[in-house]
């Protein structure tokens, strides 16, 4: 038998005279360097992973809401919508919590965890955090305000109100939903710019 490189007995026994093959950096775990530099542990694929499907929810949500469920509302009764919207958004907006949450925590996870910090990252990680944050700004305010004033107007039986609320959640959400899309085509694309 020929003397083989490398330590798996698997691959020398059926093999021989196979070298041992590197993989690509982006399939490397176990504390291996990427080829930016990053340090990549199973648990930074956990964090992108997390990162990814958070992003999805959030950004999903908002194009079902936006796109999909709000033409579909045209064909009731103001009342109606209305107590249709509150219940819709009274289950979503706490799952976006989550997702800001999970956003926050696996982001910098990954910046400072994985990579070193902000230095050693590329710019479309840099675009990426900044429009993520101005949508969470941006997401705090329709809670803290025109979704608390939509609820209890709703509850009120304040349909005026309601009405006016709900258009600006509308507005807000559209931006959102745009700078979601951007962020989404940032974070995707990024990477394999010049």
């Amino acid at each position: 038998m020929q003397k083989v490189v490398g330590s798996n007995p698997i691959a020398r026994s059926i093999l021989p005279g196979a070298q041992p093959r590197r993989l690509s950096p982006r399939f490397r775990f176990r504390g291996q360097r990427s080829s930016n530099g990053g340090r990549w542990t199973m648990l930074s694929a956990l964090a992108l992973a997390l990162h990814a499907l958070s992003a999805v929810v959030w950004v999903g949500g908002m194009a079902f809401a936006y796109l999909f469920v709000r033409p579909a509302l045209g064909a009731l009764e103001g009342p109606q919508r209305q107590t249709l919207w509150r219940g819709t958004f009274a289950r979503f907006f706490p799952v976006v919590w989550g997702t800001v949450g999970l956003l926050l925590l696996t982001g910098y996870y990954m910046v400072f965890g994985t990579y070193g910090g902000f230095a050693n990252v590329g710019v479309h990680v840099h675009i990426m955090h900044l429009l993520g944050l101005v949508m969470m700004a941006i997401f705090a305010h329709v809670f803290f305000a025109p979704w608390r004033r939509f609820a209890k107007a709703v509850d009120a039986g304040d349909r005026e109100t309601a009405a006016q609320n709900i258009e600006t959640i509308r507005k807000l959400v559209a931006l959102n939903l745009t700078l979601g899309v951007i962020v989404v085509v940032v974070a995707s694309g990024g990477r394999f710019w010049g």
